[in-house]
């Protein structure tokens, strides 16, 4: 593997093409494209200055780099990348690639990031910026923390542990999703989605899971949540108290109490939801 050491690109598609090569504590400043068709990279301690450093490329691992804020829509239908240890300020980072690993990564911009990506791994990731993930498809998240509005729709194949949404309209449009141990807080969350699940999650929610088909929760808690499960077939089991659910569209709830339960005849069937309150008055 051929090695460069700390040096300074500028120009449009600077190291076009290059194959096998290692680039340590290097600087990609202005110039677009800089590595573009490349394959088989190591990236350590760089710096990306530029826009779409890492357009259709294969078999990359960046460590300990750093991509500024004008490093936008950076990698873009690359396959099998790998980064360790980074901090990616820009955003649009990821469109349409394959075989993502984000370990230890913090993503300060990441609106309309991971969007149309399959066979995504990310591992204690820090990341605020709407629409994150959307289209995505074969998902495993680990101590992921993100913040902004819309993520993860219409998704399919997603699997969430250990982490902390702050993400209004989140799982809308979605397929096949499960998250276990996690906080999720935002309004209208998981509308018009099919087969989705929460395991000893907290949810806080206002109009929260509405319109879904196959909505299963477990052990879990809906803190401040209010006119939930509208329209939704359901099998929930509801730790405490919910403030309140409206027409629900078959199946079964278990709750410690509900401050107020809907279930009118003119939308629903109620004879369709079996609903148990386990706390006594």
């Amino acid at each position: 593997m051929k090695t460069f050491t700390r040096q300074f690109y500028t120009g449009e598609r600077a190291m076009f093409a290059v194959k096998d090569v290692r680039f340590s504590e290097c600087t990609f400043d202005a110039g677009e494209s800089p590595l573009k068709e490349s394959s088989d990279l190591l990236v350590d301690g760089c710096l990306f200055k530029w826009k779409y450093p890492l357009w259709y490329c294969k078999h990359v691992e960046v460590n300990d780099s750093t991509l500024f804020e004008t490093a936008r829509a950076g990698m873009w239908y690359t396959d099998n990348i790998v980064f360790n240890d980074c901090v990616i300020e820009a955003p649009k980072s990821f469109r349409r690639s394959r075989g993502i690993t984000l370990n230890n990564v913090t993503m300060s911009n990441a609106a309309e990031t991971l969007w149309n990506c399959a066979d995504v791994k990310l591992n204690n990731v820090v990341a605020q910026g709407t629409y994150f993930a959307m289209g995505c498809k074969r998902v495993v998240c680990d101590r992921l923390i993100l913040t902004g509005d819309y993520c993860f729709d219409s998704a399919e194949d997603i699997t969430l542990r250990n982490c902390k949404l702050l993400s209004k309209d989140s799982f809308w449009n979605c397929r096949n999703v499960i998250v276990y141990d996690s906080f999720i807080s935002g309004e209208y969350l998981c509308w018009n989605a099919r087969n989705i699940t929460f395991v000893n999650c907290t949810i806080e929610s206002l109009q929260g899971m509405c319109y879904t088909d196959g909505l299963k929760l477990v052990n879990c808690k809906l803190l401040n949540t209010t006119r939930a499960l509208e329209y939704s077939t359901v099998d929930a089991q509801i730790l405490g108290h919910v403030d309140s659910i409206v027409n629900p569209s078959s199946g079964q709830i278990v709750a410690g109490s509900i401050g107020e339960l809907t279930l009118d005849d003119r939308y629903v069937d109620p004879s369709a939801t079996t609903v148990t309150v386990t706390e006594k008055k």
